[in-house]
């Protein structure tokens, strides 16, 4: 047991002023950092199939505008503009599929 320790890599890790000696997992290691929220880009919620693109790079657009069609699942989702703005870049194209998490358009 004794030599399980030693090559076991431990860290210090400190909490609300109290430190610990532990060990992180492979899993804990490899996370993702956390990235807060950006609303200029609008990303894809579900996985699916631009169907139609209504916007261009360059346009402003009002709050509620649509943006595109997501086809996912046999349905069509609409993509509505979160605020008044002018679209920066679009990064998908008609027919394209993307997975969950990918940025759709960036806005100003």
């Amino acid at each position: 047991m004794a030599e399980e320790n030693n090559k076991r890599k431990y860290v210090t890790l400190e909490l609300e002023g109290v430190k610990y000696k532990t060990t992180l997992n492979k899993k804990f290691q490899n996370r993702k950092p956390y990235v807060p929220h950006d609303p200029s880009k609008i990303v894809a919620f579900i996985p699916g199939t631009i169907k139609k693109l209504y916007v261009r790079r360059g346009r402003k657009v009002e709050e509620g505008d649509r943006l595109l069609i997501l086809e996912a699942m046999k349905m069509q989702n609409v993509i509505l503009a979160p605020f008044d703005g002018k679209v920066k870049a679009i990064h998908v194209k008609k027919g394209q599929m993307i997975s969950k998490g990918y940025v759709m358009i960036e806005m100003e």
